[in-house]
């Protein structure tokens, strides 16, 4: 039982986990003030959401799992998993963005966002914030991020530094968590630009990166290849026993997490769309009429040169 009780750390991110809740309720509460009853429970329930997320993200980086982690690498891996799929979908489902938006002081809400969105001083970071949401590079990034962190070197340098685990690594899985499942679930007033058929593709080229992730740290692997493992003071587990438990947590829990949006994906294909074949045929007509689109710029291009 003291590994569930134990080791618990209350550090100033609980302070500030706390504070956006509080400033989220404000928000809500400005909202309801002038807005429909309907509106509001809808509201009323996504928060549920944010703040589950809220809440497993506090798990994962304050409860004895950010402890044990640092002992054993299978519980790395659902730390991992906590802070790239079960925290960021729940805080992309809890459609967080407009509530503490409203929460700003006064009635600044409307203004700045209107001043974010169209001022000619935000531009380079509307730019920045619309390239890193666009479809393909959400999911290149998520990818990216987790192939990156797993190589050793990367994944040594993080063990042995704090500041590099917290800020970058830990960091980095949290905010590719989030464009990634922006691409998946609803979150006004963001809206996925990813067609349903682009989003199965994403969903399982996703899953094929986790799992030759596993596999290169099991199948294919004969020794432990994380050196801050190799040693640890108290651990009789054999390090590579270990790495072996944490590729297949990192497998079995990859799908159990994307297999459900999966499922989901393809049911509202085969609904909205008709069938898987009617949305192929939908989406290779759309990517042949923006490639004539492009041609036909292209050519009027050089009929305009001199």
């Amino acid at each position: 039982m003291h590994y569930i009780l134990d080791n618990w750390s209350f550090d100033p991110f609980l302070i500030i986990a706390l504070v956006v809740v509080a400033w989220h309720e404000v928000g809500l509460r400005r909202l309801a003030s002038r807005s429909e009853p309907e509106r509001t429970r809808e509201r009323r329930i996504r928060s549920l959401w944010f703040y589950s997320g809220l809440a497993v993200l506090l798990i994962a980086v304050e409860s004895p799992i950010d402890y044990w982690a640092n002992s054993y690498f299978m519980v790395h891996m659902v730390q991992h998993l906590l802070l790239m799929f079960a925290a960021p979908s729940l805080v992309v489902a809890g459609a967080p963005w407009q509530p503490l938006l409203d929460a700003l002081p006064g009635r600044s809400g409307q203004p700045v966002t209107r001043e974010v969105m169209t001022g000619g001083w935000s531009r380079p970071l509307r730019a920045l914030g619309g390239f890193f949401l666009r479809p393909w590079v959400a999911v290149a990034c998520f990818s990216l991020v987790m192939v990156a962190w797993h190589i050793p070197a990367l994944f040594d340098l993080a063990e042995s530094n704090s500041a590099v685990l917290i800020w970058l690594m830990h960091g980095s899985f949290f905010a590719a968590g989030v464009i990634f499942w922006l691409q998946f679930i609803p979150s006004p007033p963001f809206r996925s630009q990813l067609p349903l058929l682009g989003r199965a593709a994403a969903l399982l080229a996703t899953n094929v990166v986790m799992i030759m992730i596993a596999m290169s740290l099991s199948i294919f692997a004969n020794h432990s290849v994380y050196a801050v493992y190799d040693h640890v003071p108290g651990v009789t587990l054999p390090p590579f026993a270990d790495q072996q438990i944490g590729a297949a947590i990192l497998w079995v829990c990859g799908d159990f997490w994307a297999l459900p949006t999966m499922i989901v994906t393809i049911r509202k294909l085969i609904g909205d769309e008709g069938g898987v074949g009617t949305a192929m045929e939908r989406f290779l007509a759309r990517g042949s009429q923006s490639a004539a689109v492009r041609g036909w710029a292209s050519s009027g291009s050089r009929n305009r040169l001199p």
